[in-house]
Parts: structure tokens; C-alpha cells; sequence
């Protein structure tokens, strides 16, 4: 801001020397006009003093001779008087010029910094609010005459730190609203580029912040229910709303989604936002209201049936014949304790699902429950002549419950036996990394279709229903394994190929 009082200072300087030089030429140009003409004065009144002394002492002179004394007198005197007068002249113009020049100098510099300083500090403090510094502020002073600049500066600077502090604020308070929301959030720009997602979105996702951030949203991995949802609204550009059903990480997921365009100011189109409830738990409740009368029927029917229709042939005169006999009453025997079975799963698994069920999390030792849930299925497993593949290396600690633990291995082992072939192998895995013990357990059985795989672990249902009905299977093992691993903290994850087998992933925290 120095430069602006130099630069003004340089040019006044400038402008005032040339001034006083030209005044200077002008008046050295000036002398001679005057010299001469006080020349010419002195003259004529010396010579009237030589003519009035020559005429006093009556001496008589020529006219020729006279002008001739004039003019030598005259000569001598004119160019000594030209000469000191021009020296002492200049002398004192220089003197002048000199001493006047630093007064101006002075003065000038003094003003112009008087005047200047307000204007630099004005500038200065213009600069900062540019620069986003809001904090800054112009000197004021009353008696400055900058002073309304300078105050309305401020005024500005306050304004704008007001509208940042509210803008923060909103910004932090949309941001708290954003990330906290219960419904996945995610914001298109007209390009197709991803610019805001939510906490919510990237875990019903998996994803991290880095991998949708400025990405089209094409290229991250989206369900395709969803892509053409999204679309739908980018064609229609209109509000959309519809209920979907996606799959991630090998589960269902029912969505309620509502997609609309994003109108900045003049009707300026800037996108979509979509939002998405997770209505899961809704669709799954209703659904089980609706279907859970027709399955228990369904699967009551066929044990109270068979237990009905032996006791009435047995009523009817078969007990007479005791080979028939033993035998309806071994038939009547399956059939109760199915029902037993079934009644007790359906027991357990509301149970389980009531609000505030936990388990007793310790820490403890993954190795004696695989070889504990191997001896309770060994008896089944060599009805089927099959046999055990176990690979532990070492034992694992994790926190759970060894009970409800075993109780997981055993449905799990249970079903591997149950869709396995006769002469086939069960396979049994330890093994762990930084976050999970896991438990693996694979079979060389039927396998499951791809689109089935989500829907394993819904209460009754069965990839075989011949199969695993006529061995005595509820259809609810699954649905209380996942219960149980879900109040562990834990995961599980299903890998199958039809006609090869089936793998079952199991993975409980260390901690």
C-alpha cells in the first residue's frame, strides 16, 4: 500500500520541480530585457552628470568627442554590472529553488501521507475481507475526512462475518441433520456424479466416503433396481417414488425410495437427491403376519394329520394285528416328535426375536465347540455314511456364548448333513483375522441357486422342501442361527454352487 503514497508523492514532486524549473528559464530568459533597459536608464543620467560637470568647468568638447566618452565609460560599467548581477541572480534562484523544493517536499509528503494512510488501511482491510478474513476491520477516525469510507468498510466486514457465522451454522446444523438421519441420503449432480451420501448410505452399502465421492454412480456397485430408479427420475425429471427390492451382501433389502430433481435459482437444474427408508423390517413383519397361520398350518398339518389318520386305522380294528400295530405306532411316534421339534423351534426362535434378548458373552475357545457340535451330529453322520474334514490350526479366543455357539454349530453341521449325499465329506474350518474368529463349515451337497442364497434365513423356507421335510427338518434352523449370530455382533455369509456344495461362514468378534 507504501507504493500508492510514493507513486502519488513521486508525481506531485515531479509535476512542482518542473513547474519552478520553466519558472526559473523564464525569468533567466527575462534578465537581459531588464538589464538592458536599466543599462539604457543609467546612462542617460550619466551622461547628463558629464555633460553638466564639462559645462560647469566650461570645457569646451566636441559633440563626437563627448559621445565618445560616454560610450567607453558606459561600455566598461554595463559588462562588469551584467556580469555580477546574472552571478548573484543565479546563486539566489538556486537557493531558492532549493530551499522551496524541500519545503514543498515536506509539506506535501506530510499531506499526501495524511491523506493516503486512510485509503491504504480502507485497502488493506478490503484485501483481507477478500481473502475471507471477515475478522478485519478499517481504522476510524472522526477527524479523517475517509472516515464515512472507512465506517461503511466496516459495516460490510461485519455483515459478511454475520452471514458466514449463520451460514456455518445452517451448514453444520444440515450436515448434523444429514449424517444422523435415519434414511440413506444420496445427491446426483446433473453429470451424474455423486456429490453428497450420507453414514447411513455408505454402511447399507459398505462403502467408504473415497469410493463414491465424485463418482458417476453407474460405476460403484449400485443394485440395478436402484440404477434404474435413479434413472427414471433423471428422464423424467420429475418426483418419483417406489418401492424396491434390492440385494447387498447377500441380503434382501426393501426400500422405500423417493427421488427428485434439485432446482437452484432461475429454474436452474442442478440434479437429483434420492433418499431411501429401509422398510425391511415393516415388509418382513407384515409378511409374517400374513404368512405365519398358513405355515404353522401348513407345516402342523402333515404330523397331526398322519398321528390323526394311524389312531383312527388303529381304532378301526388295527390293533388286532401287531405287526400294524408297531407300526402305525412307530409312524405316530415321528410324526409327535416332528411336532415336538416344530413347536420347539417356533419356541425358540420367538424367543430369540423378543426385544432385549442377549446372551452371555465371555471369552472362550472356538476349537472345543466345533469338536463339541461334531460329536452331537456324529450319530446322523453315519446313518449317511459320511465323514468329517477337519482344518484347525490352533484354537481361537473370541467373546460369546459357548452354549448358544454350539448351538449354532449344530444346525449348521445338521444341515450340511441334511442336503449332503450319501459318502460325501463335511468339511470344518478355524481360522481368524485382526477382527474375527471364523468358522467355516462346507459341504458337497445339492447347493443353492444364487437368487435363493438371500432368502435362506427366512423362517421356512427351504431350498428343498421334499428333502428336508422328509428329514425331519422345521425350516427354522437357519432363522435361529442368524438371530443368534446377530446377538453375537457377528456375521454371516453363505458361498454355494448348485451340484457342488454349499459354504457357510460364520464370523464372531475377538472383542
Amino acid at each position: 500500500m507504501k507504493s500508492m503514497s510514493n507513486r502519488l508523492f513521486l508525481t506531485f514532486m515531479l509535476l512542482l520541480g518542473t513547474i519552478l524549473a520553466v519558472l526559473m528559464i523564464v525569468i533567466g530568459q527575462l534578465f537581459p530585457v531588464y538589464i538592458e533597459q536599466y543599462d539604457e536608464q543609467a546612462s542617460l543620467e550619466k551622461q547628463e552628470s558629464i555633460n553638466q560637470v564639462l559645462d560647469e568647468r566650461k570645457i569646451e568638447l566636441s559633440k563626437e568627442d563627448r559621445e565618445a566618452i560616454n560610450r567607453v565609460q558606459n561600455a566598461g560599467e554595463q559588462h562588469k554590472i551584467l556580469l555580477s548581477v546574472r552571478a548573484r541572480l543565479y546563486v539566489v534562484l538556486v537557493i531558492l529553488f532549493t530551499i522551496a523544493l524541500i519545503l514543498i517536499a515536506i509539506v506535501s509528503r506530510y499531506m499526501i501521507r495524511n491523506f493516503t494512510a486512510p485509503i491504504d488501511n480502507v485497502t488493506e482491510t478490503a484485501l483481507e475481507l477478500a481473502k475471507g478474513n471477515y475478522r478485519a476491520r478499517a481504522h476510524e477516525n472522526e477527524q479523517e475526512r475517509m472516515m464515512p469510507l472507512s465506517h461503511s468498510i466496516n459495516i460490510l466486514a461485519r455483515n459478511l462475518q454475520d452471514i458466514t457465522t449463520i451460514r456455518e451454522v445452517e451448514e453444520e446444523r444440515l450436515k448434523t441433520l444429514i449424517e444422523n438421519m435415519g434414511s440413506s441420503l444420496m445427491m446426483i449432480g446433473r453429470e451424474g456424479n455423486i456429490s453428497i451420501v450420507n453414514r447411513v448410505f455408505l454402511e447399507r452399502f459398505g462403502m467408504q466416503i473415497d469410493d463414491v465421492q465424485g463418482k458417476v454412480f453407474r460405476t460403484i456397485g449400485l443394485p440395478k433396481s436402484l440404477e434404474q430408479f435413479i434413472d427414471h427420475v433423471f428422464l423424467t425429471e420429475m418426483p418419483y417414488r417406489q418401492q424396491i427390492k434390492m440385494e447387498v451382501q447377500q441380503e434382501l433389502y426393501n426400500k422405500e425410495v423417493y427421488g427428485a430433481p434439485v432446482i437452484g435459482d432461475h429454474g436452474r437444474w442442478l440434479g437429483v437427491v434420492i433418499v431411501m427408508h429401509d422398510i425391511t423390517e415393516l415388509v418382513r413383519l407384515e409378511q409374517i403376519r400374513k404368512d405365519f397361520v398358513a405355515n404353522v398350518s401348513h407345516e402342523l398339518r402333515t404330523p397331526i394329520t398322519s398321528i390323526k389318520g394311524f389312531s383312527e386305522t388303529l381304532l378301526d380294528g388295527a390293533y388286532k394285528d401287531e405287526k400294524m400295530l408297531l407300526s402305525f405306532l412307530e409312524i405316530i411316534y415321528k410324526e409327535s416328535n416332528r411336532l415336538q421339534m416344530l413347536i420347539q423351534d417356533l419356541l425358540e426362535l420367538s424367543k430369540i426375536e423378543q426385544h432385549g434378548f442377549t446372551v452371555n458373552i465371555m471369552s472362550m475357545g472356538l476349537q472345543d465347540v466345533l469338536i463339541r457340535g461334531a460329536e452331537l451330529t456324529g450319530p446322523r453322520l453315519d446313518e449317511k455314511n459320511m465323514s468329517f474334514h477337519v482344518d484347525i490350526e490352533r484354537d481361537v479366543e473370541v467373546m460369546g456364548d459357548a452354549n448358544r455357539i454350539i448351538q449354532i454349530v449344530t444346525n449348521l453341521i445338521t444341515n450340511a448333513i441334511t442336503y449332503s449325499p450319501e459318502n460325501t465329506t463335511v468339511s470344518i474350518r478355524l481360522k481368524e483375522n485382526e477382527k474375527y474368529g471364523i468358522i467355516e463349515i462346507e459341504d458337497q451337497g445339492i447347493g443353492i441357486e444364487k437368487h435363493e442364497i438371500a432368502r435362506v434365513f427366512e423362517r421356512f423356507y427351504r431350498v428343498d422342501r421334499a428333502r428336508s421335510r422328509n428329514s425331519g427338518g422345521t425350516g427354522l434352523g437357519l432363522a435361529i442361527v442368524k438371530h443368534l449370530v446377530e446377538a453375537h455382533h457377528g456375521r454371516i455369509q453363505v458361498e454355494s454352487e448348485v451340484g457342488v456344495g454349499t459354504k457357510m461362514i460364520v464370523m464372531i468378534p475377538k472383542n
